[in-house]
């Protein structure tokens, strides 16, 4: 029996991001992720720099699925880096997924599984072989379906410049 795709809770409609998403993501990273929401500049800022790194020769792959009446309602987006090459990453690239976020009337019907299908899938089409991400506990159990796994002997440490003036991103 074939399954029925006809309504976006079966299959959700995923596809790959143009810059000219650039604005959206950043605005569902803003609302869904961060702490505190950004301002209408730092969005502008971020929409603009994001665009640029989505383009044809850009580092950043994203997939999302779209809302029936327009916007974004999940997203996943991945910065690919180069490394040096050794046992884990034989190609010498490396990605960090970055954002896995799905607004919250949308949640619970596969969007986000969806759209980090396709993107860990496009990132292992250009070479990508070592993947990490930094997940909350709530996300960590969907993220070990994919394969991730916890890293016991590594600790995760920030450092923030505060020469930049300009505080989180």
């Amino acid at each position: 029996m074939t399954p029925d795709t006809s309504t976006p809770a079966t299959v959700p409609a995923v596809r790959p991001t143009t810059p000219d998403d650039a604005a959206e993501i950043s605005r569902l990273r803003s609302a869904y992720v961060l702490p505190e929401p950004l301002g209408e500049e730092r969005l502008d800022r971020i929409r603009d720099h994001l665009a640029g790194r989505l383009g044809p020769a850009g580092d950043a792959r994203a997939y999302v699925v779209e809302v029936p009446a327009g916007g974004l309602a999940s997203c996943a987006l991945g910065l690919i880096h180069p490394v040096l090459s050794g046992p884990r990453c034989p190609r010498a690239l490396a990605a960090r997924i970055h954002l896995v976020t799905t607004r919250p009337g949308f949640l619970r019907r596969g969007l986000a599984r969806a759209a980090a299908s396709a993107l860990l899938d496009h990132l292992t089409r250009d070479g990508v072989t070592l993947f990490g991400l930094h997940a909350s506990e709530e996300a960590a159990r969907p993220h070990e379906e994919f394969g991730f796994a916890s890293e016991p002997a590594l600790v995760r440490m920030t450092r923030l410049s505060s020469a930049s003036g300009e505080g989180r991103a």
